[in-house]
């Protein structure tokens, strides 16, 4: 798998990157916007690791983990009230828990590739 090709690891980078601005056009962000930016940032971070490294088998995992972060971030940090923020949370956070998750067996594959070369 080459460098910056995998769609999966772009969609993520995508939906991070939406989650972390959506405090500029979601009613209702105001006590969400810390969480929605710090995760958002966090897996545009992480998506930009998987693309250029496509056979890091951690930076799946990790975005992964903050999916599952954001979806219950609503619940922990008490903002549901606000129903932009709550769903953007949620759909993000499921979102990219998905990608990661069907991204994980070519990262494996190119993880193993590299490794036996």
């Amino acid at each position: 798998m080459k460098a910056w090709s995998r769609w999966q690891d772009w969609a993520t980078l995508v939906a991070g990157l939406y989650a972390a601005l959506s405090p500029i056009w979601v009613a209702g962000a105001s006590g969400a916007a810390p969480s929605l930016i710090v995760l958002g940032a966090l897996i545009v971070l992480t998506s930009i690791a998987a693309l250029a490294g496509p056979g890091a088998v951690a930076t799946e995992w990790l975005n992964a983990l903050w999916g599952v972060l954001l979806f219950i971030a609503p619940w922990a940090i008490t903002y549901t009230q606000g129903q932009g923020a709550s769903w953007t949370s949620w759909v993000i956070g499921v979102l990219t828990v998905a990608l990661s998750l069907t991204a994980l067996p070519s990262s494996r594959a190119a993880h193993h590739r590299a490794v036996q070369h």
